[in-house]
């Protein structure tokens, strides 16, 4: 076992679908992540309620949130679903959620999210995934960069408690759903 990370076997991260009880484990992840950072405030009930019913919520939009684990306890989360941006393509989907306890970062845990999403992605024939990142979470962006994705545009105001700005990802799909590029 690699004490500093708490995860057992990387090469083999176990990858679920989420359930509505894992809502407070995701709730800890982005609270977690979001101390590291001055100035991002986590206000679950502000901000957050889909916390309280995760994968329902996801469901609902016509989506899925994943979640790791190690040791029984959830380490990471990453959702996909329909994208909603007026400049989204039809059929395109967007990325949420992807958080990593901090332990278990530079482990795969997030490149085994995504590939569960990709494949989903991929499964579903979309022609673009997207995301949007908080502009301070530098080294998210260069994770998704390292998995294909460009930053496009000027970022925009969120209007929210920690007064984010993100940073628009994309990742085009060919036709066989394999990233371009």
């Amino acid at each position: 076992m690699d004490r500093r990370a708490g995860v057992t076997d990387v090469t083999n991260i176990p990858i679920r679908p989420a359930t509505d009880a894992d809502g407070d484990a995701i709730a800890a992840l982005i609270a977690a992540a979001f101390s590291e950072y001055e100035g991002c405030v986590f206000d679950r009930a502000a901000e957050f309620p889909e916390l309280d019913a995760i994968a329902s919520h996801f469901s609902a939009r016509g989506g899925t949130i994943w979640v790791a684990e190690a040791d029984d306890s959830v380490i990471g989360s990453m959702a996909l679903a329909p994208a909603k941006d007026e400049d989204a393509p039809a059929g395109g989907l967007e990325i949420f959620k992807v958080y990593v306890a901090q332990a278990a970062r530079r482990r795969g845990v997030a490149r085994a999210l995504f590939d569960t999403a990709l494949d989903a992605a991929r499964a579903a024939g979309a022609p673009e995934i997207r995301l949007w990142t908080d502009t301070r979470f530098a080294d998210a962006h260069r994770f998704y960069e390292r998995c294909g994705f460009t930053r496009e545009g000027p970022a925009r105001e969120c209007h929210d408690l920690s007064a984010t700005w993100e940073y628009l990802y994309r990742l085009p799909l060919g036709a066989a759903g394999h990233p371009q590029g």
